[in-house]
């Protein structure tokens, strides 16, 4: 049940495979769900004693849950700061529960699709995370495994408000849909801007890759809903379906634009982008997701053809600093990491030829 964090390294979530409606566009989506335990205090009142019976309770729930497959369990309050950031970069947990304190910990499945998080900023935090525009699978998975908690816990519930959670706009359903879009041309054309304001209008935020106080990297939003009290998980849900299509069809109308206006200055662009990658010397984590973003919308429109998506995806999170120094053993220095950054890159997207061949 207990893993070492090792053994994750050469294996790729699901999110990651490039599968699902949209793929192209749509990274990823996912549903979280807050929760809180009904005999206990909410985490912003709770001592390391109680925070510490709160885990011991929750774990011994969420490790017993059959959730379709082999799972593990991390006790991230005993994790160095490293481990602790290579868990949020494959999004398994939170920022916040990374940098919380206390008794904490993360169970999740084998493909990473699932993860039950505990003591982050309530009691207990539910994710389903699933490659490509699939919000209807999350649905359908989170709300099976909520049922199966719900069975053998009392969780904090307010008939007249729903569950109560510690911060007052998850009050409700608890609920937290996302879709993390890869937006590279509305970005090449600013459009993004218009976009995003629309969105804020409607009750919709724009966050980072990973999520809440995080910027925006190589081109990927989150968008997801601000608030959950007075709508239903229906509703919520419907309202990120109906609005997630049009700006996929916005970026798809912008990427035909700008090939017929300039093909060829496209083609450059992203053909710089993938030498650069393939030779830089040293090389930051910010302009390796920029270049990477052009080098993942080159394979999508055909202009590379021997490098897949689901390798580029999976080089987003293995550039990211902790995957980085867990892969090459680096120094936590940046000019280090900047330099074992770009001989990674150079090794993933120069392979050895098979053996035998002729050079």
């Amino acid at each position: 049940m207990v893993m070492d964090l090792n053994n994750l390294i050469e294996r790729r979530g699901e999110w990651l495979r490039g599968t699902g409606t949209d793929a192209d566009i749509v990274m990823s989506s996912l549903i979280r769900l807050a929760r809180n335990l009904a005999q206990f205090p909410f985490l912003n009142r709770a001592d390391d004693t109680v925070r510490a019976e709160i885990e011991r309770t929750l774990r011994r729930h969420v490790t017993d849950l059959s959730l379709g497959g082999p799972r593990s369990y991390v006790d991230v309050g005993h994790l160095e700061r490293l481990d602790r950031q290579f868990l949020v970069e494959r999004q398994l947990i939170s920022r916040e529960l990374s940098e919380s304190h206390g008794s904490r910990g993360v169970c999740f499945t084998e493909g990473e699709n699932i993860s039950l998080m505990v003591n982050e900023e309530d009691h207990l935090r539910i994710q389903v995370l699933h490659s490509g525009f699939d919000l209807d699978t999350c649905w359908k998975q989170i709300s099976r495994v909520d049922d199966l908690l719900e069975e053998r816990v009392n969780y904090a519930f307010s008939e007249q408000l729903g569950y109560l959670t510690a911060c007052p706009t998850n009050v409700g359903t608890g609920i937290r849909v996302s879709v993390l879009l890869h937006l590279p041309a509305l970005v090449m054309t600013r459009e993004h801007q218009k976009v995003f304001q629309a969105l804020q209008k409607i009750s919709l935020t724009v966050r980072g890759l990973y999520g809440e106080g995080t910027q925006a990297m190589g081109d990927f939003y989150q968008i997801s809903n601000q608030v959950t009290l007075g709508k239903s998980e229906e509703r919520l849900l419907r309202d990120l379906k109906d609005v997630i299509p049009n700006i996929i069809a916005y970026e798809r109308r912008v990427r035909d634009a700008l090939l017929k206006e300039n093909r060829a200055g496209l083609h450059d662009k992203i053909a710089r982008a993938y030498g650069t990658l393939r030779s830089a010397q040293a090389i930051s984590s910010e302009e390796t997701m920029d270049l990477l973003s052009s080098v993942r919308l080159g394979v999508n429109l055909g202009f590379i053809d021997d490098l897949s998506i689901p390798v580029v995806n999976e080089l987003f999170i293995q550039t990211q600093p902790a995957h980085l120094q867990k892969l090459r053993r680096a120094q936590p220095d940046s000019a280090d990491r900047n330099a074992a950054r770009a001989g990674y890159l150079r090794q993933k997207l120069h392979p050895p030829p098979p053996a035998g061949q002729n050079n």
